[in-house]
């Protein structure tokens, strides 16, 4: 009797495990990293991609969005170690940020380089489809991070509180924040500034203290959310640059999940990449972005960028083809010497990937 009954209790044991639900090592809580605040383009992206994943797992998959680089302690450019390590889960991450770690990543960051094309959203796009984009998320996925999609922060323009801004030789001497990367030091150098490598987290700060007379950032994503007319009357749309961004995971949080749920967080990142660069381009496109988010209800408070800084008082200047060719002249150093730190195949490879969606 008592061999039946350590039998039958086995036996219960093992069905009690292979009855099992699949989650059940899944953390209560998953991390995911922002740089910036909450309320700016990049913090919405990462709560939109952080809700469509609790609702299309039905909560098996619980993420909690940390903005403000809280979770680096506002040292933005560690952010790839404490992902790699583990202490981060997830993040949403600019690739300028992770730049230093992984050079291929400067790509994007080459002054005018994806400006200098006849339709700038279609060349990004068309490097993060093409070989280009395959190429840079080998570069990532080598540092032992899974990449999971891409989403955007969008073209950097410039604001400063002195103006406006036509040529180079308008920039002369200006102090601009910028960040504490090396490719950002070289650009501004290049057009006769005085770049301050200061951490964004510190960065309003600055801007406050008149300690810089000006900054680049994405006009939806972080210039409009930071109500950056608040200390700069100036907007230069000159749009020198972009600022793709990575959705990434720790590897080993990525493996734990099942196959089932690795499908649909690649799903919901392919929905926060439409979402995120809606914002990002919203006013700047076609109207194609605007009738996304209209789509699913998601239109943020300022839909048109242009009309909403002259009623705050800026002064806008648009930049031409023409304007953009001199400021790309003028830059021509910065891509000589970029070009072989980020790697000639990988250049030739985006600027093919651009050619042919012209």
């Amino acid at each position: 009797m008592k061999r039946i009954f350590r039998s039958a209790l086995l036996a219960a044991m093992c069905l009690s495990l292979f009855a099992a639900p699949a989650d059940a090592a899944y953390k209560k809580e998953y991390k995911l990293s922002v740089v910036p605040g909450a309320t700016s383009g990049w913090g919405l992206s990462a709560s939109h991609f952080a809700d469509l994943v609790k609702e299309r797992t039905n909560g098996r998959i619980n993420i909690k969005v940390y903005p403000g680089a809280q979770l680096m302690a506002g040292k933005q450019t560690s952010e790839l170690l404490l992902v790699r390590r583990g202490a981060i889960d997830f993040a949403l991450a600019s690739t300028i940020n992770w730049s230093p770690q992984v050079q291929e990543l400067n790509l994007t960051a080459m002054p005018f380089f994806v400006a200098n094309n006849p339709d700038r959203y279609k060349a990004m796009d068309a490097i993060e489809a093409g070989k280009s984009g395959e190429m840079l998320i080998k570069a990532i996925e080598k540092t032992g991070v899974k990449f999971i999609g891409w989403a955007e922060n969008g073209f950097r323009e410039l604001t400063t509180s002195k103006g406006p801004i036509h040529k180079p030789a308008d920039m002369a001497g200006m102090k601009l924040r910028v960040c504490g990367t090396p490719i950002f030091i070289d650009i501004f150098s290049a057009l006769g500034t005085n770049p301050q490598a200061i951490n964004w987290s510190e960065a309003v700060t600055g801007f406050q203290q008149g300690i810089v007379d000006g900054q680049e950032n994405p006009t939806n994503g972080i210039n409009i959310p930071l109500q950056i007319w608040t200390w700069h009357k100036y907007h230069t749309d000159w749009h020198y640059m972009i600022d793709p961004l990575l959705l990434t995971s720790n590897a080993k949080v990525w493996k734990s999940f099942s196959a089932e749920d690795q499908k649909i967080l690649m799903e919901c990142a392919k929905d926060t990449e439409k979402y995120s660069k809606a914002l990002s381009r919203l006013g700047f496109d076609d109207g194609s972005s605007l009738a996304y988010l209209q789509s699913i209800n998601k239109v943020p408070a300022v839909s048109d960028p242009y009309k909403a800084m002259a009623e705050k008082g800026m002064n806008v200047v648009k930049f031409t083809p023409e304007m953009i060719k001199e400021f790309y002249d003028a830059t021509k150093s910065v891509r000589d010497k970029w070009t072989p730190i980020i790697g000639e195949e990988l250049v030739k490879a985006a600027e093919a990937d651009m050619k042919a969606a012209q």
